[in-house]
């Protein structure tokens, strides 16, 4: 069984498409281990996005990321990591499958529902940073 770390960001819950998202994770055979609301401050989302610092987007990501409240969950599946990127889709959800969360309820490349962790290393430091240690 492998783990990864599911964000349902601001604008899905904002927009109170967090039922509807944990109802497509379920039904995508995904086991919901832990699940927790937060708001980030500006400094965690920064630390959080510390990756981007150099980018183009990274001023804005972090606005975004710390503008409301968002769900961090750790889900669970064989092959965790790729089967939830695939049920996302896409960053940009104008390039993303038919059926994809992006797809379906994405506003744009920022506000695009749903984030996930890339890599096993990735996993590890996200499900830290939202759960802490040993989580």
């Amino acid at each position: 069984m492998e783990r990864t770390l599911a964000i349902i960001k601001p604008d899905a819950v904002q927009r109170q498409l967090v039922g509807v998202l944990i109802s497509e994770i379920e039904k995508n055979d995904f086991h919901i281990a832990a699940i927790k609301t937060q708001r980030l401050s500006a400094t965690q989302a920064a630390r959080f996005y510390d990756q981007h610092r150099a980018k183009p987007f990274y001023d804005s990501l972090v606005a975004y990321m710390s503008s409301g409240q968002l769900f961090a969950l750790i889900l669970e599946k064989p092959c965790a990591i790729k089967a939830w990127r695939q049920l996302m889709g896409p960053t940009n959800p104008e390039k993303a499958e038919p059926g994809s969360l992006r797809r379906l309820f994405a506003i744009d490349v920022q506000q695009n529902s749903v984030h996930g962790a890339d890599s096993p290393q990735t996993v590890e430091r996200e499900i830290n940073f939202f759960f802490g240690e040993g989580e």
